[in-house]
């Protein structure tokens, strides 16, 4: 079992990471003074694949402990949803000593995230991630959010965990539609740490999507280590630094709302990705040769993600509503090349079109 160390100011926390380790929760809860009624936010389908196993965990915690299954998907990442888990914990008797455990992916872990910091003030919470997204993204940093009014993530808060527990067991039952979100979010940190680690995670792309073990441990670990030492220096985006994280996702999130998000977020990204790196092009921060090295990458995803028709005025419309526009001004994260990248850079309404084109044609059926 592998340990990384997030050192926020104020907030230091354990990532442990390894195979089959769920069933040291019990033992780490102990382990970090954490023993208090425990609510599970679980989502439902990680439930029905692992009953046994959560359940042996359920029966051997000497507290009150409750269980909430969720059905995950970005439609139930909503105010009704926290206001039935808020329901839950106060007819159930929860109160300020309560640890949430979330048990499932992003979705999970940003509703129940969002629920642990609004509940009694903020109660503590454990994120137990069961998608290569959540494993090597969401689950670290302590953003949490709920979408509104056609918008996704605007509300939320900054709220770390006690502990993140990652057990890569939980990757042998996880759908291909979700280990391509993974790998989306994977290739968003191959343009963020440099150009060898491109290179690395190009070469080995069909082992990374057959989950082979080693590749999958070691940028499970390379990602989830890249991240932590992000936000150990910027946790809330004041300096700017932690804003890289967002590259394809301005795009993204848009893309996500325009298609009533029949994607999922980590294909949104990787399509957002292409669509930032011709942005980049037309604002001549990468040539038509790096463009092209950087496109023969993404490019291979054509052939397992596909979306409808796009409407560009929407997509624009719900990138000016994004969180990280300013001044009714779409900011972008943009890569000059892998390893060095760019934070709130403007462009214009012709840029952003022909980008959407260009990025977008690669994926329309």
């Amino acid at each position: 079992m592998k340990k990384i160390r997030v050192n926020i100011p104020g907030s230091i926390y354990p990532i442990f990471i390894g195979e089959n380790i769920f069933s040291k929760l019990n033992l780490l809860i102990k382990k970090h003074s954490l023993q208090k009624n425990i609510f599970l936010v679980v989502d439902e389908n990680v439930l029905s694949l692992y009953k046994t196993k959560i359940n042996f965990f359920v029966s051997t915690w000497k507290h009150k402990i409750y269980v909430h299954k969720f059905f995950s998907n970005e439609t139930n990442k909503s105010n009704k949803s926290i206001e039935i888990i808020h329901n839950e914990l106060i007819l159930n008797g929860f109160g300020r000593d309560t640890l949430l455990i979330a048990i499932g992916g992003g979705i999970t872990g940003d509703l129940a995230g969002f629920a642990a910091s609004t509940f009694a003030r903020g109660v503590d919470i454990i994120h137990v991630p069961t998608t290569l997204l959540a494993m090597i993204d969401s689950s670290i940093g302590g953003k949490t959010g709920i979408n509104f009014s056609n918008t996704k993530n605007i509300i939320g808060t900054f709220y770390q965990p006690k502990v993140v527990l990652i057990d890569s067991s939980f990757l042998h039952t996880l759908p291909q539609d979700e280990i391509l979100c993974g790998i989306g979010e994977i290739i968003k940190y191959a343009f963020l740490i440099g150009e060898d680690y491109f290179n690395f995670v190009k070469k080995n792309l069909i082992g990374l999507i057959e989950l082979n073990p080693k590749l999958i441990s070691k940028v499970i670990y390379d990602c989830a280590s890249f991240k932590s030492s992000i936000v150990a220096k910027d946790e809330k985006e004041k300096s700017g630094l932690r804003k890289i994280l967002n590259l394809g996702h301005t795009f993204g999130h848009a893309i996500e709302v325009d298609q009533n998000y029949s994607i999922k977020h980590g294909e949104a990204v990787i399509c957002g990705l292409a669509c930032a790196l011709h942005l980049s092009n037309q604002k001549k921060l990468l040539n038509d040769k790096i463009l092209s090295h950087y496109l023969s990458l993404i490019i291979e995803f054509s052939r397992f993600i596909k979306i409808e028709k796009y409407n560009t005025k929407k997509l624009i419309d719900v990138m000016l509503r994004d969180k990280k526009s300013k001044d009714e001004k779409i900011k972008f994260v943009l890569p000059k090349m892998a390893g060095k990248i760019l934070v709130d850079v403007g462009a214009t309404k012709d840029e952003i079109q022909y980008s959407l084109k260009n990025g977008l044609d690669y994926f329309v059926y």
